[in-house]
């Protein structure tokens, strides 16, 4: 029997409106007196998975709240996903003889050095 996914955290909107502090804020950027001197930008924290959403796109602090709790939404979704188990392949042929030709480049090197060292300790 296959059990169904549990979400770790819940999506519906009207708990998240429970589980999120609001706040507001003045948002940055061109707009002049109308962004100024109003609080505007909206920022949710999502107090049991610790994560922040802002939206300051719009004019209007309804607006930015909508947008807010839709993109907390899908970072929320995001989480719930299963990941998927990664399947190892096999090394290709192709790699597996470039090492060993490097390895082979590797030996003849020190070989011809260690011969270099016993004909300079012959000179002494």
């Amino acid at each position: 029997m296959v059990k169904p996914a549990q979400q770790k955290y819940d999506t519906d909107p009207e708990v998240l409106k429970k589980q999120v502090v609001i706040e507001t804020f003045r948002s940055s950027g061109p707009g002049g007196q109308r962004k100024n001197k109003r609080e505007t930008a909206v920022r949710l924290k999502h107090l049991p998975s610790g994560m922040t959403v802002t939206a300051t796109e719009h004019r209007y602090q309804a607006q930015n709240l909508k947008l807010a709790f839709e993109r907390l939404r899908e970072r929320l979704q995001k989480l719930n996903q299963a990941k998927r188990h990664r399947i190892p392949t096999s090394v290709p042929l192709g790699v597996m003889e470039r090492k060993k030709e490097e390895k082979r480049i590797q030996s003849m090197q020190k070989r011809l050095r260690q011969k270099l060292q016993k004909d300079l300790e012959g000179w002494n």
